[in-house]
């Protein structure tokens, strides 16, 4: 079993250790870079080559059918489509209230400046399908992106053996609002959505989770198309003070782990009673450290910015405040994180290998830009001049002053 540890003091060389995380080897790029080069100068074909090296199928052509969605929707059983549909409900009303709204600012009389949301026309989304198939993902990316106002929602997951997409993941399609379904998978699914093949148009944005090699694919890509964050192998970082029950964290851990072998758990406690929880959790993917302060946790959480987090310690709420980097919080000890994988209605598509420091959940904001606009007037021109001849001269850019004292009465 795992033990429970020292946290390592901050700043050495193990706590560094500890909160560094690369997620995608050398090997792995350089194989990554070789796939998009391939589907970028092959197109059609070179796609349907690496399918047949990875998936071990042969596909004629990637577009999977409208009629195949209702056959897989009729097909499905009755619960878990009852389940679908109520996850699709809830994502909606989490996600609705995120729209974009901005009233415009008066900077001077006569001169407004706003910002309006536009939607992508067209985004691609990824969903996983090798060593297990996600559904659930599907509502995470396509309500929000339907809310957003995209006209087109692309979807692509691997083959299975059989030739065909997951029947679950198209009857979650037909149901969440995606318009086009494309069964292929990895970083040659990346490629095609980014670049565009002969039958697949690229889009604007792609999002979603994936392993290392549809992770590097998306960072490679980035500058030929917008990409959500880096969504790879799973992660939670779990702090305690033993007021909750130890089989309750125990299973958060290991429903963290049996995601992928690569995925992380940590254990975080300032009781030692809480080494409980460890108990029958083999070692290797779970570890567990005791520290003197639930401070001190949540500033170890900060540095290792997790994909979940859980507060499962007595008055969660007070500690929320502090916590700085997360891609999800689950405040209490009733709240696992494997209740917003899937009943919450928040998104479970979130950064992971330390990216929290900078991204946050997938949400609607992702599937769109605001556009900055200003409106001047004849009246307004006049309280533009006194700051542009200034900074113009000072840039020795006279043609910007130009600009603006032609517009005005004098």
């Amino acid at each position: 079993m795992s033990e429970l540890v020292r946290l390592p003091a901050r700043g050495s060389a193990a706590y560094r250790q500890l909160v560094t995380r690369r997620p995608v080897s050398d090997d792995i790029e350089d194989q990554v870079s070789g796939i998009l080069g391939a589907v970028r100068n092959g197109g059609d074909r070179a796609l349907a080559d690496l399918t047949e090296r990875y998936d071990g199928v042969r596909m004629p052509t990637s577009r999977v059918p409208k009629d195949a969605w209702q056959v897989a929707l009729e097909g499905l059983d009755g619960s878990v489509r009852g389940a679908l549909t109520e996850t699709i409900r809830r994502v909606e009303v989490v996600h609705r209230a995120q729209q974009f709204h901005e009233e415009a600012v008066i900077v001077a009389p006569g001169v407004q400046v706003w910002r309006e949301w536009r939607p992508f026309s067209r985004v691609g989304l990824y969903v996983p399908g090798g060593r297990t198939v996600y559904p659930s993902s599907v509502p995470m990316m396509a309500v929000p992106a339907r809310i957003a106002g995209c006209e087109e929602i692309v979807l692509c997951s691997p083959p299975q053996r059989d030739g065909h997409v997951a029947p679950a993941i198209l009857a979650a399609a037909s149901l969440s609002g995606v318009t086009e379904v494309h069964a292929m998978g990895g970083a040659q699914a990346i490629a095609a959505l980014a670049y565009g093949t002969e039958s697949i148009r690229r889009v604007d944005k792609i999002v979603g989770p994936g392993n290392a090699y549809v992770t590097a694919a998306k960072l490679q890509v980035v500058g030929e198309v917008a990409i959500d964050m880096p969504a790879g192998p799973s992660e939670v970082v779990v702090i305690s003070d033993g007021s909750a029950n130890p089989q309750w964290l125990a299973a958060d851990l290991r429903a963290q782990a049996e995601h992928s072998p690569d995925a992380i758990a940590v254990l975080v406690t300032t009781s030692p009673a809480d080494a409980a929880v460890l108990e029958d959790i083999p070692e290797g993917q779970v570890r567990g450290f005791h520290c003197e302060t639930i401070a001190e946790a949540i500033g170890f959480a900060n540095d290792f910015a997790p994909e979940h987090l859980t507060l499962a310690c007595r008055d969660a709420r007070r500690w929320l405040s502090q916590v700085m980097a997360a891609g999800s919080v689950f405040v209490g000890p009733y709240a696992p994180p494997a209740a917003g994988d899937y009943a919450t209605g928040a998104n479970h598509v979130l950064p992971t290998g330390g990216a929290a420091r900078s991204f946050g959940a997938l949400g609607v904001n992702d599937f769109g830009r605001a556009i900055q606009v200003q409106a001047i007037d004849a009246d307004g021109i006049e309280a533009i001049t006194s700051v542009t001849d200034v900074l113009a001269r000072l840039e020795s850019l006279p043609w910007h002053a130009r600009s603006v004292r032609l517009r005005t009465k004098n």
